[in-house]
């Protein structure tokens, strides 16, 4: 039986809150995912954390690539050793949790299947990710999560 390309987290389920702890304000780690049926012929997998409510437009919390199609399971805090990340909007090449300034914003992490591995290094811009994203994606998973200003607290 195939199974649909799927992202999941242990600590939130979609359209849920995140948790205090995987924002600015908490711990600022990012949270555990889980990968399922990565669909055939993917050669690596790529993540994008976005906040499409941010004032200024879509702003960039996280962008990793070069994800083994092997992985199961990313671990809080952690990005897998052989991974390169991307410059985010905060201008940094690591994860930065939600931390919007007001309101509750939705949070949306995008997994893509590639067809390849991506030809980046780390601190790559966002536009060099997406760029890839168009010309190499073969599948795509969505998990979305809240999370207010001291609204959900």
């Amino acid at each position: 039986m195939a199974h649909t390309f799927q992202l999941t987290s242990p600590a939130f389920a979609d359209g849920d809150t995140i948790p205090e702890r995987f924002a600015c304000e908490g711990d600022n780690v990012s949270p555990a995912l889980a990968i399922a049926g990565v669909p055939q012929g993917s050669q690596s997998l790529s993540l994008i954390m976005h906040d499409p409510d941010a004032l200024r437009g879509d702003f960039v919390h996280w962008l990793v690539g070069n994800i083994p199609v092997s992985n199961k399971h990313l671990l809080e805090g952690k990005t897998p050793d052989s991974a390169i990340q991307g410059t985010n909007d905060f201008g940094h090449d690591h994860y930065d949790g939600p931390c919007p300034p007001s309101g509750v914003h939705h949070y949306v992490f995008d997994l893509y299947a590639l067809d390849a591995m991506l030809d980046l290094e780390d601190g790559a811009p966002e536009e060099d990710f997406r760029t890839a994203f168009a010309e190499h994606a073969i599948a795509k998973t969505t998990l979305m999560g809240r999370f207010g200003a001291k609204a959900l607290a």
